[in-house]
């Protein structure tokens, strides 16, 4: 096994024993890998360990990301049969991967990006403004399933973080989730670190309570089910307040 495997274990892990922790079903957690800065090797290394849903920051970056590991998948399919071997340091696929790599945009997208994140992702989980969520819905190439949206809510207010205020969330999930090409999943919180498990738990919790009255408020034609909190220092404490997808960067591919 790779260093990343092995991480990719460890990481499972602790979400294991977190959910044990507070009662819930660790399959009711989705991990996302979140590989910004490094190259499609380290994403063939963990999808050979059964990783699939990969979460980007940079969207050029991440497009071309997106496109090695399609050529990479390519390559396997004729090299397979020819003998030889990939120039990725992984082996080359030998057909189709079982579960195709689901790409997640989770970093921020001015205007001009939005074309680039409606043609190559699968999610985007960083939507804060009703401007950015139009520009994705018609910009969305009809032969693909509708792009899989979350809202960014500033939980905390932080001054320098993106995302919709809580006091907004609600009226722009109802816009949101009334354009075509998209389909509103949930939300998505990057607040400050806490100085500690029951401070980090208090905040994520809010992100839940808000989560829980939108779904409550009857202005979505369906629930939303994704609660994307929680990274690798406070993974515990977000899946204690309920999240259903960490976004795990450090702990699976190392530091930057």
């Amino acid at each position: 096994m790779t260093m990343i495997v092995d991480n990719l274990q460890a990481v499972h892990a602790r979400i294991a024993a977190a959910c044990a922790a507070c009662g819930r079903d660790p399959g009711d957690v989705r991990l996302l890998a979140v590989s910004k800065t490094f190259g499609p090797d380290a994403v063939i290394e963990a999808l050979s360990g059964g990783q699939s849903a990969f979460g980007e920051n940079y969207i050029q970056e991440g497009v071309e990301k997106i496109l090695s590991v399609l050529r990479w998948e390519a390559d396997g399919l004729r090299l397979s049969s020819s003998g030889h071997s990939s120039a990725f340091r992984s082996p080359p696929s030998a057909g189709p991967l079982s579960i195709p790599p689901e790409w997640h945009c989770i970093g921020p997208i001015q205007s001009n990006k939005t074309r680039l994140v409606a043609e190559h992702f699968d999610w985007v989980q960083s939507v804060d403004r009703l401007k950015i969520a139009q520009r994705l819905s018609e910009q969305r190439p009809e032969h693909l399933p509708p792009l899989q949206v979350c809202l960014q809510v500033n939980i905390d207010g932080g001054a320098n973080k993106a995302g919709v205020s809580p006091d907004d969330a609600l009226a722009l999930a109802a816009e949101v989730a009334r354009l075509p090409r998209l389909q509103l999943r949930g939300i998505m919180s990057i607040p400050e670190p806490a100085i500690d498990f029951v401070a980090a738990c208090a905040i994520h919790k809010r992100a839940a309570g808000l989560f829980g009255e939108i779904n409550a408020a009857g202005v979505l034609p369906r629930a939303m089910d994704t609660l994307s909190m929680g990274m690798t220092a406070d993974l515990e404490a977000a899946i204690h307040a309920g999240s259903t997808m960490v976004r795990v960067g450090t702990a699976i591919f190392g530091g930057r």
